[in-house]
């Protein structure tokens, strides 16, 4: 086969309604993906009512569902899939944050993958990463495996936190997160010289664009799927520098020593003479500057290596966000706390009467006060029910979809006759548990002792330990005004039917007072055997 020229691959990345995927040719000729649906509706139907769409000048034709594009040269062909991970129908926010493939996607895929062997690369993307795609085995990144990179967004760059989002999966794919375009107007420009990958993620108006295609970055190098040999083997520098203005200079340098300046070859593609074989040891770093007529100037730099066997590692934060599966570890963590609560409250339920034998301290004075919620009835049933109710009951009923109504579980979500898995509902269910029920149960539990104690509400407080009083009061009233405002979230998003019929919101932020004010007015014959006993103990 004919070695394949420097080729380049343009694409504006799509978060939320901006315009369509295109591929772009070294010089002007223009070849076209279909117009890209799927990250307009990868968030649901209901967020891009209100956009208006503008795709970009070179769209073609609209395309729903996960689809092949091959885009064909006199050296090969270039292979581009695209996944639809979206749901179906899509949820309102933030429901909408897993994507899911099922059965009958997982086949086209693997489909699809098969057809695009015979290509000289395949590029997948999409809008969700592949860890936050639901999928069945072998899963996602299994049927992507012979691909050179798959390009996504939906994460971009967590609110600036993360800048680069890049990663290798285990089995040699590139997963190359770009940033946001809607707010931050960021792009990447990739190509493919002599079958060997490169890209830049750039932001949008600033000028020149420049992009080294050769020698390529070690860390994204891939012996699986490149022909890494090429790069000791080749004779030229080759950069890729573009601007609004004419460029006037490209400045190479090698490890600080400068090698010259790049020649024009054609298009943006710059060429500079160069000896591989005197960069056989080890790593390099190349640098180029390049300025135009604007007076605008940019330098870039990686570090390379003709070796094949050396390799650099990506930020292990940045592969654990890629790599690992949320949802699972969502689910995972939501059984883990539900049964530990659980098991708290029924072993203490059917423990023996506790026997203070030592000083009351933290500890003593923690089971103590599990034992007297435990086998106190109605606080008992309470927080037994509200555990088993955040488990399996619905949470509410309301406007899922604009016009569609649906059930929204711990496991899932019915609407319109379609059930969703539970993905990001484990999440908010791991939120609930641990900002509100068990704080609500340990907060009873402390009023419980402060009972056992003989204080009500009015003369706990003329204790005189205000500093530990006055935190526990206000740390649990913080956590309140966060499920009322978990309430106010779910009426915005959802309508007011969700409000109303919201066992798990608005009908336990009404319950929680009333419950918490029985802790403090209860008949003090409740406490008769666990009074009796702290006080003896203490006066022992």
């Amino acid at each position: 086969m004919k070695k394949p020229p420097c080729q380049v691959f343009w694409r504006p990345d799509r978060c939320q309604n901006k315009g369509t995927a295109g591929i772009q040719a070294a010089g002007s000729r223009m070849a076209n993906l279909p117009w890209y649906s799927e990250e307009d509706k990868s968030l649901g139907e209901n967020q891009v009512a209100g956009y208006q769409r503008k795709p970009w000048k070179y769209s073609a034709v609209r395309w729903d569902g996960s689809f092949h594009y091959v885009h064909t040269t006199p050296y090969g062909n270039y292979s581009f899939i695209s996944v639809d991970a979206t749901k179906n129908p899509g949820p309102k926010r933030p429901y909408n944050f897993f994507g899911i493939l099922d059965e009958k996607q997982m086949k086209e895929l693997l489909l699809l993958a098969t057809e695009s062997s015979w290509s000289n690369h395949t590029i997948w993307f999409g809008h969700y990463t592949t860890s936050t795609i639901l999928s069945p085995s072998p899963g996602i990144r299994t049927i992507m495996s012979s691909a050179t990179a798959y390009l996504c967004g939906h994460l971009h760059t967590l609110g600036g936190l993360m800048p680069v989002l890049h990663t290798r999966h285990f089995q040699g794919t590139l997963e190359l997160e770009v940033g946001d375009w809607k707010d931050n107007r960021r792009y990447r420009i990739f190509a493919f010289d002599h079958d060997l990958f490169s890209f830049a993620d750039l932001t949008f108006g600033k000028w020149p664009v420049v992009l080294i295609t050769n020698p390529k970055s070690l860390l994204y190098t891939c012996a699986k799927h490149e022909p890494l040999e090429r790069i000791l083997h080749s004779t030229h520098i080759r950069v890729l520098a573009f601007s609004l203005s004419s460029i006037t200079s490209v400045t190479v340098k090698i490890d600080g020593v400068n090698l010259g300046q790049a020649v024009h070859l054609s298009g943006p593609i710059f060429i500079l003479k160069w000896n591989p074989r005197n960069y056989s040891n080890e790593t390099h770093n190349i640098e180029v500057i390049v300025q135009d007529s604007a007076g605008r100037s940019k330098k870039v730099h990686h570090i390379f290596s003709v070796q094949e066997n050396i390799h650099l590692t990506f930020d292990p934060l940045a592969s654990f966000i890629l790599l690992t599966d949320h949802y699972i570890v969502a689910r995972v963590f939501f059984v883990l706390i539900v049964l530990i609560q659980l098991t708290t409250l029924i072993t203490f339920r059917y423990l023996a009467y506790p026997e203070l034998k030592e000083p009351p301290g933290f500890i003593n004075l923690t089971s103590f006060s599990l034992h007297v919620l435990s086998k106190i009835n109605i606080f008992y049933y309470f927080v037994l029910l509200l555990t088993l109710y955040t488990v399996l009951g619905p949470w509410f009923f309301g406007e899922i979809i604009d016009g569609k109504l649906g059930c929204c579980f711990s496991f899932g979500i019915f609407v319109n006759g379609h059930f969703l898995q539970g993905s990001l509902t484990f999440i908010v269910g791991i939120l609930q548990l641990v900002f509100f029920n068990i704080p609500l149960m340990a907060y009873l539990c402390w009023s419980l002792l402060q009972r056992c104690f003989g204080h009500n509400f009015r003369s706990h407080l003329h204790q005189g330990n205000y500093l530990k009083i006055i935190p526990v009061h206000l740390l649990m009233l913080l956590l309140y005004i966060w499920q009322v405002y978990s309430c106010y979230f779910l009426h915005v998003t959802f309508g007011t039917l969700a409000l109303l019929f919201s066992p798990l919101r608005v009908w336990l932020t009404l319950l929680t007072p009333v419950l918490i004010r029985c802790a403090w007015t209860l008949n003090p014959t409740k406490f008769g055997t666990f009074a009796v006993q702290l006080k003896s103990h203490l006066s022992a």
